[in-house]
């Protein structure tokens, strides 16, 4: 994933992207879906990389969701690639869909590729991740001309794993930051409320080292590594995604440090951690659902159902513990 989620970013947890995936889904009836008017709308999706767990799973809300909408499914893999996710966006263009999902590879080139889609007339919708630089646009300010951006709240989730880690250190301590892959929204704004809710809780935290994890596991291994190497008295790990949580996790191990850890996302790697006690917590997200808010967000502007303008649209994402653990169903 090169610029989320996935987050998140976050988003992205696996090996490159091996191959485009394309194809259709919809209702055979011809889409009689609530306020279609019996029209069978055609939805193309432009996923950042389907080899990734986190947009694997957002791919299969919206096709869950468009099967029940009785909506066709266009569907083009980035592979993690902004080059050629700025390839497939033309090429859906021409294809002349009712709409886009567009999962951002790259924030920043994100922008161009909703131009290029308002001026063709194409309603979009971006999906866990904004599209635009995080250092200048806050997350909540829509890119202009998209629908809406439907995603996690990202500073609302790094606000929380802040509190879980003002709960493990009460009076907080040394940091190290596990970043995600450069270029993605979520690396800047999953930090952007975690030292002020700490420190509402009454923990301050000093960061003493920040290195990139790339969202998967064996890099983030190295690089806790490298960082208990410079700094040993680490107190606190915050990973950005949970799969660098885990490889965190074993870095500390094998160092035999005392460092607690904290992640973000909900995989089923970290909530395995959460239980184990390897990770102190998490914050659930849950990407089919996300998925399936997409597709029914742009499906309802599409229908006139509710029409939308550059909107933020998100669901709750709830901080784990071990003590609430079971509250969180992994999705992917």
């Amino acid at each position: 994933m090169k610029k989320a989620l996935l987050v998140a970013a976050a988003l992205v947890a696996g090996a490159t992207a091996c191959g485009s995936t394309g194809g259709s889904t919809g209702a055979a009836d011809g889409g009689n879906g609530s306020g279609g008017g019996g029209k069978q709308y055609t939805v193309g999706v432009s996923n950042l990389g389907l080899s990734f767990p986190f947009p694997a799973a957002i791919g299969k809300g919206i096709k869950e969701e468009a099967d029940r909408l009785g909506v066709k499914i266009v569907e083009l893999d980035a592979q993690g690639k902004a080059d050629k996710q700025s390839n497939d966006i033309q090429d859906l263009i021409a294809q002349q869909p009712d709409g886009v999902l567009m999962l951002p590879v790259d924030s920043g080139v994100a922008q161009g590729l909703a131009d290029r889609l308002k001026a063709s007339n194409v309603p979009t919708v971006a999906v866990a991740s904004q599209v635009g630089d995080p250092k200048t646009r806050r997350l909540k300010d829509v890119y202009p001309g998209l629908v809406a951006l439907v995603t996690q709240d990202e500073y609302a989730a790094g606000g929380k794993a802040g509190e879980i880690a003002a709960s493990v250190l009460p009076g907080g301590g040394k940091l190290a930051v596990v970043e995600g892959a450069a270029g993605f929204a979520e690396v800047v704004n999953r930090f952007q409320e975690f030292p002020r809710s700490a420190a509402a809780k009454g923990a301050t935290f000093e960061v003493v080292a920040r290195q990139p994890g790339d969202w998967v596991q064996d890099k983030a291994q190295s690089a806790c590594q490298n960082m208990l190497s410079s700094s040993p008295d680490t107190q606190l790990f915050y990973a950005e995604s949970d799969d660098m949580a885990v490889g965190c996790a074993k870095a500390v191990t094998a160092a035999g440090s005392k460092a607690k850890i904290v992640g973000i996302g909900g995989s089923k790697l970290g909530i395995d951690a959460v239980t184990s006690g390897a990770i102190a917590g998490t914050v659930c997200y849950k990407p089919e659902d996300l998925g399936k808010l997409a597709l029914d967000t742009l499906y309802k502007h599409l229908t006139g159902e509710k029409k939308l303008d550059a909107a933020f649209v998100t669901y709750d994402t709830p901080a784990i513990t071990k003590d609430n653990v079971a509250e969180c169903a992994p999705q992917w």
